[in-house]
């Protein structure tokens, strides 16, 4: 088993990093292996729609978005982790996601996601469901913990000291290692659900 975890912070060792510390620790506990990819110090333009993807099978601007996507293919889970600036995800991060998710023509269906908003104060719903956007459009399940998966602190190592955070972020990894590991028994002994061809409705028709 293998989760991606896509750090969305620009600071190395910020509150985003202590989070995800947490994470890292508890999935190799679980006997998870992990890889951290911070994102949030990267110089990464947004998707134009340009559509090239659909022909070339990779975004058109070759950057660690097209390295992390191979790395996704194979993944059993991805998480997504960002400090909230003005209520909403690191702008970065989600340039990263957008371009990954539509890029990328490989099946992600029963691929296991999770989100994780690190703020001072407010901001955190707001961001987690921006997040768990990408996951549920992508016949991905979404794992959950005890709570919404939200840490609290401004300075760094000040998330050190949300107790309730972190502990909500252990049982997230421990409830995420259990549903990747029984999607792996589903799938062996069922396969994946049916597929259907994908039906468009514009709103606005002749």
């Amino acid at each position: 088993m293998k989760v991606i975890i896509l750090n969305g912070s620009p600071r190395a060792n910020g509150n985003t990093m202590t989070a995800i510390k947490e994470l890292e620790n508890t999935f190799a506990a679980e006997g998870v292996e992990t890889e951290v990819i911070r994102i949030g110090d990267k110089a990464l333009r947004g998707c134009i729609a340009c559509g090239r993807c659909a022909e070339i099978g990779r975004c058109v601007f070759n950057d660690i978005v097209n390295e992390i996507a191979p790395k996704f293919e194979t993944a059993d889970g991805l998480i997504a982790a960002s400090p909230v600036y003005y209520a909403s995800a690191n702008s970065t991060l989600i340039a990263c996601l957008d371009r990954l998710f539509y890029s990328t023509p490989f099946d992600k269906t029963m691929k296991v996601g999770a989100a994780v908003a690190v703020a001072r104060r407010g901001g955190c719903s707001a961001t987690f469901d921006e997040l768990n956007k990408y996951f549920t459009i992508s016949g991905m399940p979404v794992a959950s913990g005890c709570y919404w998966n939200s840490v609290h602190g401004r300075l760094p190592g000040e998330a050190d000291q949300d107790a309730e955070g972190l502990q909500s972020l252990r049982i997230l990894a421990r409830n995420m290692t259990f549903l990747m590991k029984a999607i792996a028994l589903g799938k062996e002994k069922y396969g994946l659900p049916d597929k259907e061809a994908r039906v468009f409705t514009n709103y606005i028709r002749d």
